[in-house]
């Protein structure tokens, strides 16, 4: 590897050469390997060549590190190894060493050829030296500014290579808004190949989330919004003022969805079944999902209206964009409009400090699902009514607009034509919603389906719960296909599950291994002549209330959400039904 004064070997020949011409006698320069870089006069014919077999007073000085004046070179201690030792030529040397820093990195020697030389060197010694050590200390300088502009460039190489391996966008501004560096990252983002010597506006919306700041960025007449942080340099020079680090808003939805993301990915192939009606819904989940209108599942709960909407997004163009689903009824009334439209830092009192993004956002470019939107309050059925129309919205707490480019599939197990009449559902928004209508028919209406979907829950429940189903008897099936499914598809699935747990080591399925429900299951007698003549006993209410709430929470379930889907399907208050329990629980003692 060149030592550091073969770098700046024509700065060091100038040097010698200038040495030369002032003191009138011959000057050379080695370096730390005792490289000959430069000489004057006889010196000159012999520039790049070796000296480590007769440089021995260098050896020393770049082993000492000091200076040496040889009076008699050739016949003084130093040159007792020199081949030259007792015939030099030489009259008198003075060398002196060339640091950067505490290393010695050659030597500059000044050399008297004859006796005048001598004299003139001795009459005037410490101008000599004076002199001498001022040009090792100019060839010193220079060393160490070539030193300092490598470390820079290494570091600049080092920070490239390492800015170009960050995901996140970087842009670095000289003055005027004038970008001087970019990485790959941003130039990705912004959509541009080349960003340097570009001129970038980048301008603060006010609005922050997750931490970071949100940035209008203007080039070349196009428009992005970014999220990051920009940071004004301490000095600020004429190449560098300030420093960029940013996502789009883009990328930040995408982590955001991943994060977040619990949708299961199904297509129309995984929508089982064979009834008629069953094949009809297929068929037109793949018309609807070529088009970009608004969709309005109907149907009870419990028969796969979040699968149908993910079908049909599975079916659609796009496909490859985010879907993105929100129970209306499963978040408290308070915290629905932040879900669905995000908001800012310091939006309202006990708000997440850093700002959060909406669902709505978040499903930019895809499809939102807002299932149960029957329960969503007539508050925000405006609100929503408006970015439906409008197809841009504003975050909580700001004043930043977001257009949208997105699809929406709405569902609900309600009658929203009822709720209308009870101004329970506004009808603006139903009709905006119900542009293309799909009914879900409840599996009762599909007996063709409940043995294949049987099947497959059983296949599903066997495999994760490691057991073997050898056979299912067939009074057993005639049970299940003659019982009326009140909780649909997700009350068979429940109800496999169940069997496959009480299922014996014989891996059969019978009566037995039924829930209490369907083992008592009996179809309601049809009325003839003769029976109306003779009614049959009378039940009492509270008795029928009891049963009813029984079936309820056997097809809910017991916890708090069960509880409230309960309610909602008996037509009563989660209030009413806990009292209503705690009735029961008090005539059982």
């Amino acid at each position: 590897m060149p030592s550091i004064l073969v770098e700046i070997q024509e700065t060091v020949k100038k040097y010698a050469d200038i040495m030369s011409k002032v003191a009138q006698v011959e000057v050379e320069v080695v370096d730390v390997n005792l490289f000959r870089v430069a000489g004057t006069g006889f010196f000159s014919e012999h520039i790049n060549e070796n000296m480590s077999r007769e440089g021995y007073v260098y050896q020393h000085i770049l082993r000492t590190g000091s200076r040496e004046i040889v009076y008699n070179p050739g016949r003084e201690e130093l040159c007792r190894n020199c081949p030259k030792k007792n015939v030099c030529q030489e009259e008198i040397e003075i060398s002196m060493p060339i640091r950067l820093g505490n290393e010695t990195i050659g030597v500059i020697g000044l050399v008297g050829s004859s006796r005048e030389q001598k004299e003139r060197i001795l009459d005037n010694e410490s101008m000599y030296l004076e002199l001498l050590q001022q040009i090792a200390d100019f060839i010193s300088v220079k060393a160490a500014e070539v030193e300092e502009l490598k470390k820079r460039m290494t570091l600049l190489n080092t920070l490239d290579c390492v800015i170009n391996h960050v995901e996140r966008g970087i842009l670095i501004f000289g003055s005027k808004d004038q970008v001087s560096a970019a990485n790959e990252a941003a130039g990705r983002q912004l959509l541009s190949r080349e960003l340097e010597g570009k001129t970038v506006s980048v301008t603060a919306t006010g609005d922050s989330l997750n931490h970071e700041n949100e940035y209008r960025v203007v080039m070349d007449g196009k428009e992005f919004f970014v999220m990051g942080h920009l940071y004004d340099l301490e000095e600020d020079t004429r190449q560098y003022s300030r420093v960029l680090i940013f996502d789009s808003t883009r990328t930040v939805r995408e982590r955001y969805y991943e994060m977040t993301n619990m949708v299961t990915h199904v297509g129309v192939s995984n929508i089982i079944g064979k009834d008629p009606k069953t094949m009809q819904l297929q068929e037109e989940i793949l018309r609807v999902a070529k088009s970009t209108s608004t969709v309005l599942i109907t149907g009870e709960s419990g028969t796969g209206k979040e699968m149908v909407a993910a079908a049909i997004w599975k079916a659609s163009d796009r496909r490859e964009k985010r879907f993105v689903a929100i129970n209306c009824g499963a978040i408290p009334e308070p915290l629905l409009e932040s879900e669905l439209f995000g908001y800012v830092k310091g939006a309202f009192t006990g708000a997440d400090p850093n700002g959060r993004m909406g669902k709505f956002e978040l499903a930019n470019k895809g499809v939102i699902f807002l299932d149960e939107i029957g329960d969503m309050p007539l508050y925000l059925q405006v609100k929503l009514l408006r970015v439906l129309q409008e197809r841009r919205l504003v975050r909580i707490g700001s004043n930043q607009v977001i257009p949208l480019d997105i699809r929406i599939i709405a569902a609900t197990n309600k009658d929203l034509k009822k709720m209308i009449e009870k101004n329970q559902f506004r009808e603006d928004l139903y009709y905006r919603l119900n542009v293309i209508p799909l009914r879900i028919a409840p599996l009762r209406e599909r007996r063709e389906d409940i043995q294949e979907l049987a099947f497959h829950f059983l296949d599903r429940y066997a495999g994760l719960f490691k057991r073997k189903v050898t056979s299912i008897t067939e009074d057993t099936m005639e049970l299940l296909l003659r019982y009326p499914w009140y909780g649909n598809v997700r009350e068979l699935e429940n109800s496999m599950e169940f069997m496959i747990n009480m299922m014996g080591s014989d891996g059969i399925l019978d009566r037995r291994t039924l829930p209490e429900n369907i083992r008592e299951y009996s179809e309601p007698v049809l009325e003839t002549p003769e029976t109306k003549k003779r009614p049959g006993p009378v039940t009492r209410l509270k008795e029928l209330e009891r049963q009813e709430i029984k079936k309820a929470l056997e097809l809910f379930g017991n916890g708090t959400e069960g509880k409230k889907k309960a309610a909602r399907e008996l037509g009563i208050s989660l209030a009413t039904l806990y009292r209503k329990l705690e009735e029961i629980s008090q005539n059982k003692n």
